[in-house]
């Protein structure tokens, strides 16, 4: 099997590529820029390109697949070449389903926890000694790929992205999957870029759910009332399961399950993981993990890479991280943290730089989104701006659709690491939230830096 990847350098399609080398095919790969880890890591399985940039000698009729990335655009020089060929070329999520089409698929979808949600289905299946196939969109303790293909799993999970499949295919990526058990966690309107209204960002998932089959099931977060409306809308044919979180205390900082008069200590906390983790063993018990079995395997669940990671800690203060950007991930987060250590103080700082959170239309939708925040601070680079060719957005702007003062808005990377810095955790957390690179500031330094 001879397989070339178009911008094999993005998070998911370096871990295919990986995958695929791992599984004994010949794999090729070009892309015009590749950053850290995906360049480090393709350089250790010697599938990094020689050469920056595209070269449509490297497609031919020798190929048996060719894989489009979202980072290459449609006038590449080889997409054009394949497309002249008449070659076929997958999208990401395309390739993935042809290769587990005969296995029996869970897709776990919804605008935010559907990373950590296959996260906790793959730690369990993998506690309980069932073998899968998997693709999920974060590194993860013990598993070397994000992406893993074989001959001999009867079972693939994949986290079903509802953005785009590849510059040449406009379909969301987890209408490919055409589940048999499918979750979705929850709806909040996000990727607005792509989606400019609510209801189109809807749809998507009413299109999601009639990819069920129709012997299937779908699981479904019953508070989350966007959810419910879509589901009611989608008119399903496959079976309905609604789950709630899983009843819980908190005892010396540690989250205790209570469930069927046992108690399980698990790692985690707030509300958005205890129903990330209901419907993780809703899933579960349906693969044939027990409830018991699945708790006791949460006990030893590390999360996901940038999912309330801690950088850092001492006996009364830490460092979080964590991807959130949307305003309901980005106050489902918040909240979990200030709930979890209601005795200490919280400093948070979030990042805007996705197309929607720097879009002045869609700035109100984090009016009080921060609110538990004791001290909380905003970053853009108004350069980030300009490179994704949107409106000029002011501090005041910022400020007011946060409902927070003007002096909570940085625009400057060097004033906000200089800000950052002054802060001394004496029984106080600081949790960082972003999907970029955070102005490029040292996260291991100012933790080192806070804690101190």
């Amino acid at each position: 099997m001879r397989v070339h990847f178009i911008a094999i350098g993005g998070s998911a399609m370096h871990n295919l590529a990986i995958a695929l080398k791992e599984n004994g095919a010949q794999v090729t790969g070009s892309d015009d820029e590749i950053f850290e880890p995906s360049s480090s890591r393709l350089a250790r399985h010697e599938l990094l390109p020689e050469k920056m940039g595209w070269f449509p000698e490297k497609i031919n009729n020798s190929l048996d697949a060719i894989i489009l990335g979202m980072h290459a655009r449609k006038d590449n020089p080889e997409l054009l070449k394949a497309q002249e060929m008449g070659l076929k070329v997958y999208s990401y999520p395309e390739y993935l389903y042809e290769q587990c089409k005969s296995k029996k698929r869970v897709v776990i979808g919804g605008s935010h926890g559907k990373t950590t949600v296959t996260s906790m289905i793959m730690h369990a299946l993998r506690y309980d000694g069932i073998a899968f196939d998997y693709m999920v969109g974060a590194q993860l303790e013990g598993f070397d790929t994000m992406v893993q293909l074989s001959d001999k799993a009867e079972i693939a999970v994949f986290e079903g992205d509802e953005y785009l499949s590849s510059p040449i295919d406009p379909r969301p990526k987890f209408l490919w999957y055409k589940p048999h058990l499918a979750l979705i966690t929850g709806i909040a309107w996000d990727h607005i870029n792509v989606f400019p209204t609510i209801d189109l960002y809807n749809q998507q998932f009413i299109e999601f759910i009639h990819t069920i089959d129709n012997d299937g099931l779908l699981a479904c977060f019953s508070g989350d009332t966007e959810l419910v409306k879509v589901v009611k809308q989608a008119n399903a044919k496959c079976q309905l399961k609604p789950y709630q979180a899983l009843p819980a205390v908190v005892k010396n900082d540690k989250t205790h399950i209570q469930f069927n008069g046992e108690m399980y200590e698990v790692p985690l906390f707030g509300q958005h993981n205890l129903q990330n983790m209901a419907g993780a063993m809703m899933i579960c018990s349906e693969l044939g993990v027990m409830p018991d079995k699945f708790l006791v395997a949460m006990q030893t669940f590390k999360g996901a890479s940038r999912r309330l990671q801690i950088l850092g800690h001492n006996e009364h203060s830490a460092v979080y991280y964590d991807f959130a950007h949307a305003p309901s991930k980005v106050k489902a987060t918040l909240e979990a943290v200030k709930e979890h250590y209601p005795h200490r103080h919280l400093t948070a700082c979030v990042e805007l730089h996705t197309f929607s959170s720097l879009n002045r239309n869609f700035l109100p939708h984090y009016h009080n989104t921060m609110a538990a925040a004791d001290r909380a601070i905003v970053f853009f680079d108004p350069l980030v701006v300009k490179h994704k060719k949107l409106e000029e957005i002011t501090d005041q702007e910022v400020a007011t659709a946060f409902n927070l003062p003007v002096e909570a808005v940085f625009t400057n990377p060097e004033k906000l690491k200089i800000e950052l810095e002054k802060i001394r955790l004496n029984n106080g957390n600081l949790l960082i939230m972003t999907s970029g690179n955070f102005a490029g500031i040292n996260l291991k330094a100012l933790t080192n830096c806070v804690l101190h």
